[in-house]
């Protein structure tokens, strides 16, 4: 087992990493997939010093001595360091973070982030994304893979990708999606008061069921029928063929449900041939 104890800017490289689980009270830790020889890079330690352990392949990152009781409370709220992982791209991850933000990109396995206050940034992370938070963002780009979130009023915000499966889940934090829901494919979401926006392709192939209590619904897609009653909203019917699943409930949150062109459908008409006169 290698130990390394680091109280200032350090780089530290590795022989092979299969794992890694880093726990950050305050700073940023960024995450890479790289080909290359992992490393660890670490500045602005602040705080406990940083603690970097290395056994069997496994990665583990996080301040040391963090007390408890209210002095140590109040020594652990100082406690931060920025910090720069690279790792190969099938290489699990977990982070747990306080008020530290993250960024994780290139990553094809399993990744975990639980955060109270810190952002989190996914970028071209492809299968199984589990993030929950308490009021801290989680912004996506890219994904491939299926997405679990939980959060008590942070947003969730997914753009571009193709998601086997998300299924999301707040209490008042935003939930807006423009992704690509392929064939049997499920989407599930579900707020109490947080607001829902979701963009799909024209060519989305879904049953689908929005329902809110007391939130407005209103959607771009033709042929879904609306059911409005004393106790809740309703809109439902099948998109295409009806392969994949969306469904989405509210209670007092409003959902809007919007298409857009499929990408052959999209392109930019100065690329297309011009015929001599």
């Amino acid at each position: 087992m290698s130990r390394w104890t680091i109280e200032e800017s350090a780089t530290l490289e590795l022989d092979g990493v299969v794992a890694l689980k880093a726990t950050l009270v305050g700073g940023s830790v960024n995450v890479l997939a790289t080909a290359d020889r992992p490393t660890v890079v670490v500045e602005d330690v602040a705080g406990p010093p940083l603690q970097v352990d290395h056994e069997a392949g496994m990665l583990t990152i996080g301040h040391e001595r963090m007390l408890e009781g209210v002095l140590g409370w109040l020594r652990n709220q100082q406690a931060r360091a920025a910090v720069t992982v690279t790792v190969p791209p099938d290489c699990p991850v977990q982070l747990n973070l306080i008020s530290a933000n993250a960024v994780v990109t290139g990553l094809s396995a399993r990744t975990s982030v639980r955060s109270a206050t810190g952002d989190v940034v996914l970028d071209g992370v492809g299968g199984h994304v589990d993030a929950g938070t308490v009021s801290g963002r989680i912004e996506a780009q890219g994904l491939d893979g299926a997405v679990s979130f939980t959060s008590v009023a942070g947003d969730l915000t997914l753009a571009g990708g193709s998601i086997r499966r998300l299924g999301a889940r707040t209490v008042s934090g935003r939930i807006a999606a423009d992704v690509a829901l392929v064939a049997d494919r499920t989407l599930t979401v579900s707020t109490v008061s947080g607001e829902v926006a979701l963009r799909l392709p024209e060519s989305t192939s879904a049953e689908v069921h929005l329902s809110s209590a007391a939130g407005r619904i209103d959607t771009s897609f033709p042929g879904l029928r609306r059911h409005d009653r004393a106790v809740a909203r309703n809109l439902t019917g099948t998109l295409g063929t009806g392969d994949g699943h969306l469904t989405v409930n509210t209670v007092s949150g409003s959902v809007t449900l919007l298409s857009r062109p499929d990408p052959d459908e999209d392109q930019d008409l100065t690329d297309a041939p011009v015929e001599d006169e």
